[in-house]
């Protein structure tokens, strides 16, 4: 598995998504408690970005229409999403963000 540094872990606020583009592809990255979550940053319902979306209970919920996404599994949780979001490994070393590079 090859790895991208998305940034210093000190960006990365509890249960805030952080937007990184990694080698062209827009990923949110979210720390829920001791855990990192990345996902694609496209709600799969409407196909429009993430940006601005709140995390409750290590869930993604999409600001225009309220559909939640698990962040450990990438699963649609509540219509009107239906199709589950990409995730990626990420990690914390040293200091910098870490995220599964994108195939």
């Amino acid at each position: 598995m090859s790895w991208i540094d998305a940034g210093p872990a000190a960006s990365l606020a509890e249960e805030t998504p952080l937007a990184v583009d990694l080698d062209g592809q827009a990923v949110l990255v979210v720390r829920c408690g001791a855990d990192l979550y990345a996902v694609d940053d496209l709600c799969t319902h409407d196909g429009e970005s993430l940006e601005g979306a709140e995390v409750e209970s290590c869930q993604i919920i999409c600001p225009r229409h309220g559909a939640r996404f698990c962040l450990r599994t990438g699963e649609a949780l509540t219509p009107p999403a239906y199709e589950p979001l990409r995730t990626y490994a990420a990690q914390i070393e040293d200091g910098r963000i870490l995220v599964e590079q994108p195939d």
